[in-house]
C-alpha cells in the first residue's frame, strides 16, 4: 500500500492501508445536497459501474473491520485508534443511508475524543476527528452549520502539529471549508480560502487535488489567469502522478480528479472565447 512519502513527521510516514477516498467531496457536502460527479458514476456504465462500486465498498468494509479488530485488541495503542477513526471516515463515504453514515462517523468521533481525553494530541487524531465531524454534518442538513466551528478548530490543531499530513490535508480542507461555507452566519471567507488552498499547493505541489481545488476557486473568483496557471501545472504533473498514485487504492480519486480536470479545462477554454 502507498505510504505518504512527502510527509515529514513520524505519523504520516506510517504506511496507509486504506483506499483513497476523494476527501474534498466531504466538505462540499456539508453545504450542498448533491454528490454530482463523484466516485464511479461516470467511470463506467450500468452493471460495470455498480460492480466496481460494490467491490470498492466491500474492500473499505474489510479494512474497517480489520482496523476495528486491531483497535479492540490494542486499546492503548494510539496509532491503532486513529487508524480506526480514519477507517470509519472512509467507509462512511459509501453508506446505505444517513443512519449508517452517522453511526460510523460517531464511532470515529468518539475514538478521537477518547484519545484527546488521554492527552494524546497528535495530528491524525485532530484531523480524523474533523473529517468524521464532516461526515456527521452531512446527516444534519441545516444543523450542519453548528458542527463547522469544531471542524475548523480541529483542522487548525492538525495543521499546527503537522501541516504535511495527508498531502497537506489540513490546509486543503481548511481552504475548502472557507471556500464552501457561507460567509453569513458561518466561517466562509475568500481570503482565508485563498491562503489555505495556496498553502496546500506550496506544501504538496504534485498532489493533483490541491491544484484542482485552487483552480476551481480561482474560476469561481473570476481569476482566469490564476486558474490557467494551475491548469498548466496540472498538465505538467499529471503523467508523473498517474505513474506514482496507482492501483485500486486510487481509483475513486482518479475518477474524481479526471472529471474535475476536464471541467477546469473546458471552463477556461469557454471563457477565452
Amino acid at each position: 500500500m502507498l505510504a505518504i512519502s512527502n510527509c515529514r513527521s513520524l505519523w504520516p510516514r506510517i504506511p496507509r492501508v486504506f483506499l483513497r477516498v476523494p476527501g474534498n467531496v466531504l466538505l462540499r457536502l456539508v453545504f450542498v445536497t448533491t454528490l454530482a460527479g463523484f466516485g464511479f458514476s461516470n467511470s463506467a456504465r450500468g452493471g460495470e459501474a455498480e460492480t466496481g462500486r460494490a467491490r470498492f465498498v466491500a474492500r473499505l468494509q474489510e479494512l474497517l473491520e480489520a482496523a476495528q479488530k486491531r483497535h479492540l485488541a490494542e486499546p492503548t495503542n494510539a496509532v491503532a485508534a486513529w487508524e480506526f477513526a480514519r477507517a470509519c471516515f472512509e467507509r462512511a463515504e459509501y453508506p446505505t443511508n444517513d443512519t449508517e453514515r452517522a453511526v460510523l462517523a460517531q464511532q470515529g468521533i468518539a475514538t478521537c475524543r477518547q484519545l484527546l481525553s488521554r492527552q494524546i494530541r497528535i495530528a491524525p487524531v485532530h484531523y480524523y476527528l474533523a473529517m468524521n465531524l464532516g461526515q456527521l454534518a452531512r446527516t444534519k442538513k441545516l444543523g450542519a452549520l453548528r458542527i463547522v466551528d469544531e471542524m475548523e478548530r480541529e483542522f487548525k490543531a492538525a495543521r499546527q502539529l503537522d501541516e504535511h499530513l495527508d498531502f497537506a490535508g489540513p490546509d486543503r480542507n481548511l481552504g475548502l471549508l472557507y471556500f464552501e461555507a457561507p460567509a453569513f452566519a458561518s466561517v466562509g471567507s475568500r481570503s482565508k480560502a485563498r491562503h489555505h488552498l495556496q498553502r496546500a499547493v506550496e506544501l504538496a505541489p504534485d498532489y493533483p487535488e490541491n491544484r484542482l481545488n485552487l483552480a476551481e476557486a480561482y474560476l469561481k473568483w473570476s481569476d482566469n489567469k490564476g486558474a490557467t496557471h494551475e491548469l498548466k501545472a496540472l498538465e505538467k504533473l499529471w503523467p508523473a502522478a498517474q505513474a506514482n498514485l496507482t492501483g485500486e487504492d486510487w481509483a475513486a480519486s482518479w475518477s474524481s480528479w479526471e472529471k474535475k480536470l476536464k471541467w477546469t479545462r473546458k471552463t477556461i477554454e469557454d471563457r477565452a472565447k
